[in-house]
């Protein structure tokens, strides 16, 4: 507490007051101990949370507690819903007004520990400032000829008119905004082929509450089918390879059909080679110790003699008939 004085003469309009004189009276309590970064939110004006942290030289086990007061309570009152999440402390209690204030009174706010080595810490709140409004819930959404209607639940604490609406509309990679004064809008000039996806969120007035903070995103809720180009995208891969590979297999089927129908032809040549090859490789000394295969061969010879005359005989008289 910081206090000061000073006096002035109560006929003696024309005088000036003395100096101030001060004092301070500084609170209980080992310096940075006290809570710190205090922030509260007035949730859908109906209760109210404040988080804070610990102060940088107070001990783990520090137990703080938070109590509140505003003009119309006989007696401050103590919060009692705690919780604690990785070092953040929090604390939520109720706090309504009846809705057709217009005038709300400042909230005053103490938090302390039972220990006098925790230095505690005081803070003034204005709540018209810390409004938060609930989440809107989506209803419905319904499509008519080339528009959208999207309507959504409406606030049942706030005075009537006293919030406004941000409502997102996502078409693929396009986004826009639309903003209603009631919970409902409707949007125009919508493709038939796509799909619409919608959330919306809530914000108090300025002429009602003070404040800037948005409700939380709706979840989303989607209307109309959108062409999967996917498949569009298969199917010109696809075919073209589908065909090259059939037509890669028919190929090699027709040959094996070719082979097998027309089988090539023998070229005679080709067998004499390898007969008098194979002659030629056999040793004259085999020949004289083994009489009866040189009998063997000489009538093979004679065949073989007998064969080409032949052949030769035909082609003359095929040249005959050619003239």
């Amino acid at each position: 507490m910081h206090l000061r004085v000073r006096s002035e003469c109560k006929n003696d309009t024309t005088s000036e007051p003395s100096p101030w004189v001060e004092t301070s009276l500084l609170p209980k309590g080992i310096p940075g101990t006290a809570a710190v970064d205090l922030s509260c939110v007035w949730h859908n004006l109906e209760y109210m949370a404040c988080t804070w942290r610990p102060g940088e030289n107070a001990s783990s086990d520090t137990n703080y507690t938070l109590f509140y007061w505003f003009d119309g309570l006989e007696n401050p009152k103590k919060c009692s819903n705690y919780s604690v999440n990785q070092g953040i402390f929090e604390c939520i209690f109720n706090l309504t007004f009846p809705k057709v204030t217009s005038n709300y009174p400042a909230i005053s706010i103490l938090i302390r520990d039972d220990s006098e080595e925790i230095r505690p810490v005081c803070a003034s709140k204005n709540p018209t400032t810390l409004v938060k409004p609930a989440t809107p819930r989506l209803l419905t959404l319904s499509k008519t000829n080339d528009r959208i209607d999207v309507k959504w639940s409406s606030s049942e604490t706030f005075p009537k008119n006293c919030l406004h609406y941000e409502v997102k509309c996502c078409n693929g990679d396009s986004d826009s905004v639309w903003t209603s004064e009631i919970n409902s809008v409707s949007i125009p000039g919508i493709d038939a082929n796509s799909k619409y996806t919608f959330k919306v969120r809530a914000k108090a007035k300025r002429e009602c509450y003070n404040s800037d903070f948005h409700s939380d995103w709706s979840e989303e809720k989607s209307i109309g089918e959108k062409r999967d180009s996917t498949i569009y995208v298969v199917l010109i891969i696809t075919i073209p390879l589908i065909v090259a590979v059939s037509t890669i297999i028919l190929l090699v089927y027709l040959k094996r059909l070719k082979i097998l129908i027309l089988p090539p032809i023998p070229d005679p040549r080709e067998i004499l080679k390898r007969m008098f090859g194979e002659q030629n490789e056999d040793s004259p000394s085999s020949a004289k110790d083994d009489p009866m295969n040189a009998f063997d061969r000489l009538i093979m010879e004679e065949e073989i003699h007998s064969l080409i005359l032949t052949e030769t005989s035909d082609s003359t008289n095929l040249e005959k008939e050619n003239r």
